[in-house]
């Protein structure tokens, strides 16, 4: 089940929410809980069993943390012990065929997953070792109700993509489910949602139509819809679908997060924002400041500042920015398209760091053109492991002046949505946004108009999944 479907939208959601408000307090976590088992059930109840397991090892590693508290040793052997139980099922489902191509292991050794990957897996799998880091580090406590506890791991809104949620920053709303519900979030949610759901149905799956076209549809390694071919296009219209697909992927992850927000006020929870308008970026540095921004947190507190941080010399620095940006790329994929990606964009850091980014902090104009196009060049490396694409024939085409299918013909059948796209990749919206709230009878015509037509095409077409549900 996603978001962006009709029985999430007047099934689950009405049913779970009107179940939610009804009940005392003390029994909202549980409708959180059984709420979120069925909306992940859903579609991959066969995946149960290994979300089961990562939510009761790690809630038993949690009492122990806490009982172990005076004794270091065997602290420290829980912290391991959980940590590697739950990265454990990342690293067979996730990495194994990779590790397995690596090390010439054969699939049929039984040692390698090709099936689908669990949804959510690298998500819950963050959250829960967050979880065990913080409650290690003595900043929260540990959750003793099996109920909250599951709720927190589970929760629907953010389960499948984000963003990823700290333990200590909604702890209390936890603890608290009678208070966290207000009139205000209520409606400050489901405003977020509107928008969220505009921007994956309306945004992100139309333009990302433009990308298709150029390199068809693929199921399981197996073409469902033919496109122009990577091949016969000219480098113009290259670089214009790369363009979309950076795109469709911020409105697309932009939006589920969006989405996961609204629903989070919904139940009377703060999550953290995960977007702040990435492509308006003056350099590399800022738009990692701006782009997924739970992640690059999360890096940032269990990773780089553990590995020393900043705090031990430049060559030390360099090293600890280097693993943070190895992981970051093989978070999001096992494939040597990610790696490449992970070391493409430690390379602009590292530059920036050394020498670039004084200079960009006083250009104007061509710090954006700089950050946009190596950013969109990066998702170019970023989808290149994908079926109809390929690293070498992507870079032919962007970078040897090709002829082919014309950029015309697209920039006829596409200008409309991409130039609204362009726009709303500005900080247009967050200004017409903050004029519509002095002005509640706009504001409530424009949700609605948002709502409705995005309805009216989950009708009409086919559902689409969230790209980051890859990842």
């Amino acid at each position: 089940m996603v978001f962006s479907s009709l029985p999430f939208l007047f099934r689950f959601l009405p049913a779970v929410l009107l179940l939610y408000y009804v009940v005392p307090g003390a029994w909202k976590n549980t409708i959180i809980l059984f709420g979120s088992l069925i909306f992940y059930c859903w579609g991959e109840i066969r995946f149960f069993p290994i979300l089961f397991t990562v939510v009761m090892i790690n809630y038993g590693c949690g009492l122990l943390l806490e009982r172990t508290a005076e004794k270091p040793v065997l602290k420290n052997l829980i912290l391991i012990s959980g940590i590697a139980a739950s990265l454990s099922f990342l690293l067979y489902f996730k990495y194994s065929a990779f590790i397995g191509d690596i090390l010439g292991i054969k699939s049929t050794s039984g040692l390698i997953w090709t099936g689908t990957l669990p949804l959510g897996i690298s998500f819950y799998t963050f959250q829960a070792m967050s979880y065990l880091i913080d409650l290690y580090r003595g900043k929260a406590p540990a959750e003793k109700n099996i109920i909250t506890f599951g709720s927190y791991i589970i929760m629907f809104p953010q389960l499948i993509a984000g963003p990823i949620v700290k333990y200590v920053t909604i702890h209390e709303q936890l603890r608290n489910p009678s208070k966290r519900v207000t009139a205000d979030r209520l409606e400050t949610g489901a405003n977020f949602f509107i928008i969220g759901l505009a921007q994956k149905v309306l945004l992100a799956d139309g333009i990302g139509k433009l990308w298709s076209d150029i390199t068809g549809v693929y199921q399981n390694g197996l073409m469902t819809q033919a496109g122009v071919g990577l091949g016969n296009v000219s480098t113009g219209l290259a670089w214009l679908g790369i363009a979309a697909y950076s795109m469709q992927l911020y409105f697309d992850f932009n939006g589920y997060s969006m989405m996961g927000i609204g629903l989070g006020k919904m139940l009377g929870f703060e999550f953290p924002d995960n977007f702040n308008n990435p492509y308006i970026s003056r350099s590399i540095t800022e738009f990692w400041r701006r782009w997924h921004i739970t992640l690059s947190e999360w890096f940032r507190d269990y990773v780089y500042i553990p590995l020393g941080g900043n705090k031990h010399g430049i060559n030390l620095q360099l090293r600890n920015i280097l693993i943070v940006w190895l992981l970051t790329g093989i978070w999001h994929g096992a494939g040597w398209n990610f790696v490449a990606w992970g070391l493409y964009y430690f390379i602009l850091l590292l530059i920036e760091k050394l020498w670039l980014l004084p200079h960009l902090k006083r250009g104007r104009i061509w710090p954006h053109i700089y950050t946009l196009i190596l950013v969109v060049f990066g998702w170019g490396l970023f989808v290149s492991g994908e079926d109809g694409v390929g690293l070498k024939l992507l870079l032919d085409r962007l970078f040897c002046f090709r002829s082919g299918v014309s950029i015309l013909y697209f920039l006829r059948n596409y200008g409309v949505i991409l130039t609204i796209a362009v726009l709303c990749c500005t900080s247009l919206p967050g200004k017409c946004w903050a004029w519509m709230q002095k002005h509640p009878p706009v504001q409530i015509i424009v949700l609605g108009i948002l709502f409705v037509t995005s309805v009216c095409y989950l009708v009409g077409t086919t559902n689409s999944p969230f790209l980051y549900f890859n990842f």
